[in-house]
Parts: structure tokens; sequence; C-alpha cells
């Protein structure tokens, strides 16, 4: 019996030479802004001017600016803080973990993943700051000696975990996504035809020669920073996860939360990821990288998590009845049939039901329901944060202390303000820096393009260009 094996969609479509790789992704950082990016930038720093006018007032005045009170001392603030987080999950997921697995189809899009998480953890410490209330005192979280005597942090607090790990997982984000942009930064120094874009990018590139001892040392230091960063991908949200696994709360107390919360990062932030990619590829023009191939293997992930996060809200209810505990499992029906049910079954709506559609390879392969379904998970996602927070808080052991929770206009403008902030540092990315790793999308260029290579290479090597024959002899 013959058997016929399928082979994956190419990475790189339209029969492309490398020569037509580093003009399509190096234009839309040469050229001038056009309309459509003044217009989406100048919206998110509006919004994040706006925002950051309340935040002042918030600092200014308290956080009892916020819809707080003496049961619910946890709300928006925590709950977007763990939100954010998350979605900077996936940029460590497919820039490390895929690397080291030799995942080909993270090529087009672990640059814009790396951005995305570096401007989350931005977004997610500023309601660490918010939340401190004395925002000037921040420091007082780090173990420094300081004047007033021995204050030093309580290290058995996972709030103090949280310190260390989020601000290790930006130090290794940030890093590993800088070195993955000095080829790129020297190929567009290379073409830089003004003098003050040939410093800038010059400075950046870190003088790069493009020689063979340079690709050496950074395959080496990629690699090095991959198995550093994977680690983190596993500990930063369980420490996250620690913060309510470590109370005597109900419906915190649970040994489930660690890989729990780490499934729904992974979950949201693939999501956010495929959000943003669709939109950069439409409005980019980079339908030949950023391929259905890619949208796919990113939806099929989308399904794994989002089926783990479905598993895990359904142990919780059985691990609750298992218990025995009145208290536990109270916690758990009042999240179901209480006061905030709606939250709930939009949680369970969002995060459980819409991903299976995903099983559908009509659905999976259509670019709007992707974009569609991608927001609704991220929706998804925020509501889970709050259903945990909330819910397992405003009603106490004493029916006395019961409360209800509602957010004020500085809940809703500080969490602008994080959207402000995300898409400011976003659109900036998007025109100041190469969107796609040119070189490493250069490397799979042979595996998707083999009778063009092998054709030209029989002809002659003057069709690659002169800064890039490196690059392409070594790859």
């Amino acid at each position: 019996m013959q058997v016929i094996s399928t082979v994956r969609e190419p990475l790189i479509t339209g029969g492309k030479t490398i020569k037509d790789v580093t003009e399509d992704i190096c234009k839309q950082v040469e050229g001038a802004p056009s309309k459509s990016w003044i217009a989406a930038f100048g919206l998110s720093f509006l919004l994040l001017a706006v925002g950051g006018a309340f935040l002042g007032d918030l600092f200014w005045t308290g956080i009892g600016r916020w819809g707080l009170n003496k049961t619910v001392n946890w709300a928006w603030d925590i709950t977007n803080f763990v939100w954010w987080v998350g979605i900077g999950h996936a940029g460590t997921l497919i820039s490390a973990v895929l690397l080291l697995f030799r995942q080909k189809w993270r090529t087009s899009i672990n640059r814009a993943a790396e951005a995305m998480t570096i401007f989350a953890v931005f977004c997610a410490g500023s309601f660490i700051l918010m939340h401190v209330g004395r925002t000037w005192l921040a420091y007082w979280c780090l173990p420094l000696p300081n004047t007033y005597g021995s204050l030093w942090v309580n290290f058995n607090s996972p709030l103090v975990w949280d310190v260390f790990a989020i601000s290790t997982y930006l130090s290794v984000s940030l890093v590993f996504w800088f070195i993955g942009l000095i080829p790129d930064l020297a190929t567009i120094r290379d073409r830089a035809t003004g003098a003050v874009s040939r410093f800038i990018y010059g400075m950046l590139s870190l003088g790069w020669d493009g020689s063979t001892k340079s690709w050496m040392h950074y395959e080496a230091v990629s690699l090095v920073l991959a198995g550093l960063s994977t680690p983190l991908v596993l500990s930063v949200h369980t420490i996250v996860s620690m913060d309510f696994a470590t109370s005597v709360i109900p419906g915190w107390h649970t040994t489930i939360f660690p890989p729990y919360f780490v499934a729904g990062a992974i979950f949201s932030g693939f999501a956010m990821v495929l959000t943003l990619m669709l939109v950069v590829r439409k409005v980019y023009k980079l339908e030949d990288y950023v391929t259905m191939e890619h949208i796919e293997m990113m939806n099929i992930i989308i399904i794994v998590t989002g089926s783990i996060v479905g598993i895990a809200y359904t142990t919780e209810f059985f691990i609750a009845w298992y218990s025995q505990v009145p208290y536990e499992q109270y916690a758990f029906l009042n999240r179901m049939t209480g006061p905030y049910w709606w939250a709930y079954w939009a949680m369970m709506t969002c995060n459980v039901i819409s991903p299976q559609l995903f099983w559908f390879k009509k659905i999976r392969t259509s670019l709007m329901m992707t974009f569609v379904l991608s927001i609704v998970v991220n929706i998804g996602m925020w509501f889970e944060r709050f259903v945990i927070i909330v819910t397992s808080l405003h009603r106490d052991y004493l029916p006395s202390s019961w409360v209800m929770f509602s957010p004020t206009l500085w809940d809703i403008m500080c969490y602008a303000f994080s959207f402000g902030l995300f898409f400011t540092f976003f659109f900036l990315f998007a025109k100041y820096f190469p969107v796609i790793n040119m070189a490493e999308v250069k490397a799979v260029w042979k595996d998707s393009n083999p009778k063009v290579y092998k054709a030209r290479r029989t002809i002659s090597n003057d069709w690659i260009p002169e800064n890039e024959r490196v690059e392409e002899v070594v790859h």
C-alpha cells in the first residue's frame, strides 16, 4: 500500500527572494509614517494622556478613588495586573520554548510577540505601582538597606516573590528581544540614507558586521537566553498564582492554581499575538510572511490551552465538593449562581466554549473568525481574573460584611491608561523597528522556496544582495 504524506504549507509564500524579504520588511521602517499609523498612534497617545490625568489624580488623592471597600480590597487593580502579566507570556513561549524545540513557524511572529511581552509587563507593573498607594515608596519592595532602620521586605510573602519574578522576566525578555534585533538593525543601518538614521541604527546595531564569527556568537547567546527564559514561562505566572493560593480565603486556597494560571496565561497571550499580528499583517501587507500556517498553528495552541483551562474550571468544583468544606463549596456555588453569575458565565462562554470552534478547519483558517475569537478569548480571561478575585472576597465568613463591588470612573480610566501605554509603545515599535525578524525569516526561506533556491544558486550568486550574502550562506 502506498502512503502519501502531507506536506505543510510553506512559511513564506509568493515566491519571495532574499532581497524581497529585506525590501518588504524594511520599507515600513524607512518610509514616512502613513496617515493610518498617525491616526492610530494619536488615538493611543490621547488615551494614554487622558488616562494619565486620572492616574495623576489617583496618586495625589489616594486609591480611595477606586471602588474598593473593607471587604473587597482587591478588584480591578489586581485583575488588570494578572491579566497583563498573562498576556506577556506568549512572547517568551514563542521566542524561547519554540526556539529550543526548533519550531520554524515561530520566525515570522516572534519579534512582535517579544515586543508585546515587554509592553504588557510595563502595563502590569504600572498596576503594582498604583496598588501600593504610596508609589514614591515602591522601592521598599526591594531588599535595600535604608536610613530609617532595619526595614526589610518579608521574604515569606509571595507578593515579594512577584517583584523578583517579574523584574527578572522583564530583564531577560528585554535582552532577548534586543539581541534578536541586532542583525536587522544593522541591515537598516546599511540601507539608511539620512545621517541621523544611520547614526541611531548604527549605535543600536552595536557594530554588527555580519561575519561568520558574529553569527556564531549570535546563535550561542540566543540559545543561552532561550534556556534562561524557558523556566520563566512556568515560574512567573506560578508565582503570581501563589498570591492567591497561599491565602486561606475560600476559592483561592487551592493547589491547582499554578498550572491553571500558566495555561491561562499562554491561552490569553497567544490570543493577543493573533489580534496584533492579524492587524499588522493586513496594514503592512505581510500576508506572504504571516501565512495561514502561522495562524492555524497558533489557533491549535489556543484549542489546547483553552481545553486545559476548561478542565481546571471543572476540577475546582470537584475539589470543592470532595473537600466537604462548606465555605469552599459555597465560594464556587456563589461564583456560578450568585450576584456575579453574569461574569462567571461570560468567562465560561469566552474561555471554554468559543475556542472549541477552532476544531473546525474552516473557522480555524478564517481570518475574520480568528480575529473575533482572539478578542473574545482575552475578554473571557479578564473576566476569569475578575471572578477569581471579586467573587471570593465579596462574600466573607460573616454575612454582616457581605458587600458588592462597583468600579468607579478611576478604575475604568486606569485600565484605559494601560491600553494607551501598551498601544503607544507597540505603534512606535511597529514604525521604527522591523516588526518581523528578517534574519530568521531568511533562515527558513530555502525550505519555503526549494525550487527557486536551487535554480538561482546554479545560475549565480549575484542575485543575493551584497550585505546579506553572509547571512544566506551561514543559515
